[in-house]
């Protein structure tokens, strides 16, 4: 029993660094559900960092990344954990790019995660509340919080002279932290919340949610919601109705799905995503270009970012376990307190690798220009967009 034991220690102190293997990771994103228009764009964003890594041949003594996909649904709680827990015992993951929607996210985590110790770096679950959960040092994200959109969002208001605001939001952890953290910075700027109230997703019929809002008024209809249910509808009703003609369109909103489906009545709406003008950012659009997707879709530079991560906090470690990379992530994202720290922008993955192993400090930049605070959330930085011509345009950054 003894020599037993033995070997199957020095099997699973191998598995760490020892060899070469085939490392799995989960992208566990909503590949289904209100935000299925960006899942495209964020699980090739995830997969072009892994392949980066895995061409490379320096990874882990050339073991290679392997990205495994799994649907949360971003509605279904339950949905979700049942693919995270897949993730983990069927198809053994060492690392969980995701989960994607907030509600999701918070379950994924206590419910999965953290029983089986499983590292995961959201790039798009953005609810407040996450910042607090109790998460055993395993949860990381690569957009920042709701707290920070609402006061980004509030200031841009309030330059362009919004004295005014209806409000209505999603019916879940998301759309509620979102919609209090837009409010409570509005109002605190001088601005007036005329009605924030909820909606349901996957209605066929939003007009008596659009004659409350309609009822109360305000200059602009604010939608924290999802960009391919109940948002859209809620938008369609106003225009149909003529009860609102200008939108505030926070992360949730913003994708091309919603201006190919709505037409030029979404002219002149505005808001902001989670977004970067950095070094990296540019760097990362031209390598999206040439795999074939548009690095400018909401959300895919936050997952290369994650995946990237992942893979840096394991050379770092010298190990696939999440129990040891976990405590590497932190380091590897911000490099050293004096700045020391070998900046690292999308391109850069096998130089990374390369000053790991030499001991050499890095300060992974990425496409987002990455700092992560307090318990492992991103700084953040934002894009600001209008809507034209039936297109978003980015105007400018906060």
């Amino acid at each position: 029993m003894k020599k037993l034991l033995l070997a199957t220690a020095a099997t699973a102190a191998l598995s760490g660094a020892g060899f070469a293997e085939e490392v799995k990771v989960g992208i566990l994103i909503g590949f289904t559900g209100p935000i299925e228009s960006l899942a495209p764009g964020m699980a090739a964003a995830a997969e072009m960092a892994m392949k980066e890594i895995s061409d490379s041949g320096k990874f882990l003594d050339g073991s290679t990344m392997v990205p495994v996909r799994a649907d949360t649904t971003c509605g279904d709680s339950a949905a979700g954990t049942a693919a995270a827990e897949r993730l983990i015992t069927s198809d053994q993951v060492k690392g969980i790019m995701g989960a994607d929607c907030s509600g999701v996210t918070g379950a994924v985590l206590q419910n999965v995660a953290r029983p089986n110790g499983m590292v995961m770096i959201s790039p798009s679950a953005t609810s407040p509340a996450l910042t607090s959960a109790e998460d055993d040092g395993l949860f990381f994200r690569t957009a920042p919080s709701d707290a920070r959109e609402g006061e980004v969002m509030a200031e841009d208001m309030i330059a362009r002279g919004v004295k005014s605001i209806a409000l209505t939001y999603t019916n879940n952890d998301f759309g509620k932290g979102q919609a209090e953290a837009i409010a409570s910075a509005f109002t605190a700027r001088g601005g007036t919340v005329t009605i924030n109230t909820a909606h349901e997703d996957g209605k066929a019929d939003y007009s008596a949610e659009v004659a409350a809002l309609a009822s109360a008024g305000g200059d602009v209809l604010v939608v924290a919601g999802y960009l391919d249910q109940g948002g859209k509808g809620i938008i369609q009703a106003s225009l149909d109705t003529g009860a609102f003609a200008t939108f505030g369109l926070p992360g949730g909103m913003i994708g091309e799905s919603l201006p190919q489906a709505i037409g030029s009545g979404l002219d002149g709406s505005f808001g902001q995503i989670a977004g970067s003008d950095s070094e990296g950012a540019a760097k990362f659009e031209e390598m999206a270009a040439a795999a074939g997707f548009d690095g400018t879709s909401a959300y895919s530079p936050e997952s290369y970012d994650a995946a990237a991560l992942i893979a840096l906090a394991m050379a770092a470690a010298g190990s696939t376990d999440p129990q040891v990379y976990k405590d590497k992530v932190m380091e590897v994202a911000n490099g050293p307190e004096d700045g020391s720290g070998e900046k690292i922008y999308p391109g850069d993955l096998a130089k990374a690798l390369e000053l790991i192993a030499a001991g050499t400090a890095i300060d992974y930049e990425g496409a987002t220009a990455v700092t992560l605070i307090g318990p492992g959330e991103s700084a953040g930085r934002y894009r600001m967009i209008e809507v034209q011509g039936g297109k978003i345009e980015t105007v400018g950054f906060r």
